[in-house]
């Protein structure tokens, strides 16, 4: 299965009415690839604050790809990371649990930990925002090994593509039910700046995702069921 923005269905759709939990480094809101951001929550330093501050450029760089393609989503900057890409599964669960409880539709997660004791405590933190309607989007793997949680049934897992177009992306079923979405690594250009030389990997693949999962969920009228059943394309 292939979806695109170019896609008749989703050519017109925008991400209105799609809220999109960016659980990363932060984001600049006036950065103009960003244009504003409707709120959100720092966990980096283990209390809850209001730094949103992104002293990484990574956060804001995702939240870029994000609104390239769904212009008309609101975004929440859900800080994770501060000053390094790392955090704890424990603040990691934290922000999946508040995003949900702020009616985030998607929480884009473009991180994801090979340490599977760490397991339970996300899954538990997935449920919890799946059964509040969200919908979770995360790499399936880190190099080459089974990523959490990103490898959870329940969890969007996404594999980086190079070959394909970031406004594409391929979606398919696992064995055990899980949706498995093939994506671009590469984030909106640069100008000027080879694509080489940009940010790159599947923490872009998972963001380009986002953007184009934004529009089909506006297509479905808002139904995250419905949505489920386009990715793996059972009809109505």
């Amino acid at each position: 299965m292939r979806l695109s923005t170019d896609d008749e269905s989703l050519r017109s759709c925008t991400g209105r009415g799609v809220t999109v939990a960016v659980l990363d480094s932060g984001i600049h809101a006036t950065h103009p690839h960003v244009a504003g951001i409707d709120g959100g929550i720092s966990f980096a330093t283990g209390d809850a604050t209001d730094d949103l501050a992104d002293r990484l450029g990574h956060g804001t760089a995702v939240a870029a790809a994000i609104r390239e393609k769904s212009p008309a989503a609101r975004l929440l900057a859900v800080k994770i990371f501060d000053r390094r890409l790392a955090t704890s599964a424990d603040l990691l669960a934290r922000a999946i649990e508040w995003s949900a409880d702020q009616g985030a539709t998607i929480v884009n997660l473009s991180v994801g930990t090979s340490n599977a004791a760490h397991a339970e405590r996300l899954a538990a933190a997935v449920a919890y925002a799946t059964g509040r309607g969200a919908i979770i989007v995360s790499p399936r793997a880190v190099t080459g090994i089974d990523a959490w949680p990103g490898a959870l049934p329940d969890v969007i897992g996404v594999v980086a593509d190079a070959e394909i177009d970031r406004h594409v992306c391929e979606p398919e079923q696992a064995s055990n039910g899980a949706i498995i979405v093939r994506a671009s690594p590469f984030p909106r250009p640069i100008p000027n700046v080879p694509r080489e030389r940009n940010l790159s990997g599947v923490s872009f693949a998972v963001a380009n995702v986002s953007g184009i999962l934004a529009r089909l969920i506006e297509d479905c009228g808002g139904d995250v069921t419905r949505t489920r059943r386009a990715l793996t394309g059972v009809a109505d």
